[in-house]
């Protein structure tokens, strides 16, 4: 599968990142670069130990780079998360960790599909 294609299939925008990003190589580079962010698996240890201040740094770093990334969808539920953990409590974030868990996963298996 194309960049452009694993960006299709998660409902990104890849013109827009590339617009940004200035080529398509680029663009498959940080894509690719996701893989290996840590944010995804801190914001999943600090919610297994209902760590609030820590679950929110992690989704607030996962939502800005996922909005640089163009990946909206995982953008928003990590938005979402972020906003709930904003105040300190752990109260819905379960709820919306689990979307953030199946958008990530969508996510991950689209890039690692990219030839």
């Amino acid at each position: 599968m194309t960049t452009e294609e694993a960006y299709a299939q998660i409902g990104a925008d890849y013109n827009e990142v590339l617009g940004r990003l200035g080529s398509r190589e680029m663009v498959k580079r940080f894509s690719g670069k996701f893989l290996n962010d840590k944010s995804y698996e801190n914001l999943t240890t600090a919610m297994e130990n209902q760590d609030a201040a820590e679950a929110f740094r992690a989704a607030h770093t996962l939502k800005g780079i996922c909005l640089n990334l163009g990946f909206s969808r995982l953008f928003t539920v990590s938005s979402d998360l972020t906003e709930c953990l904003r105040g300190g409590s752990m109260d819905g974030a379960p709820a919306l960790y689990e979307k953030v868990k199946a958008e990530y996963e969508n996510t991950i298996q689209a890039i690692q599909g990219i030839d």
